[in-house]
């Protein structure tokens, strides 16, 4: 949780302060030369997307320093949800092919941290079994 909160914060960092970067590593066409079209509101789009990327960067961090296993279990689904709409935007020609990997990242995290969490629960619960059986 930690690794992907502090990826999103990066991410949300270069797309607030270098937005083209950004527009180039998730596929789409950079500008022309001549800038970007009156009425072409990619910028703030991006302006907006970037803020709440490091903001949930921000909350897994937190979440992750705390612990905090229900915001754990509350990503996976939201996460999954995710990956089939990014997965779906692509198919659906309304995002290029690049964007796919958006997709994936997501479902990816999604299954590692349902995974991390069966494992976890596997634990605690083999644990807590063996430190309360009779001796």
């Amino acid at each position: 949780m930690s690794v992907f909160g502090v990826l999103a914060a990066v991410m949300g960092i270069v797309g607030l302060t270098a937005p083209d970067a950004l527009i180039g590593v998730m596929g789409f066409a950079a500008a022309p030369d001549g800038g970007r079209p009156e009425g072409d509101h990619t910028l703030v789009f991006l302006t907006a997307s970037s803020m709440a990327a490091l903001n949930m960067g921000v909350y897994y961090v937190l979440a992750a320093a705390g612990d905090w296993t229900a915001f754990f279990r509350w990503t996976v689904p939201f996460r999954l949800l995710t990956c089939t709409v990014f997965t779906l935007a692509v198919l659906g020609e309304r995002a290029p092919t690049g964007f796919i990997g958006v997709g994936l990242w997501e479902g990816a995290g999604a299954v590692a941290t349902a995974l991390a969490l069966r494992v976890d629960r596997r634990r605690s619960t083999g644990s807590a079994g063996a430190a309360t059986a009779p001796a």
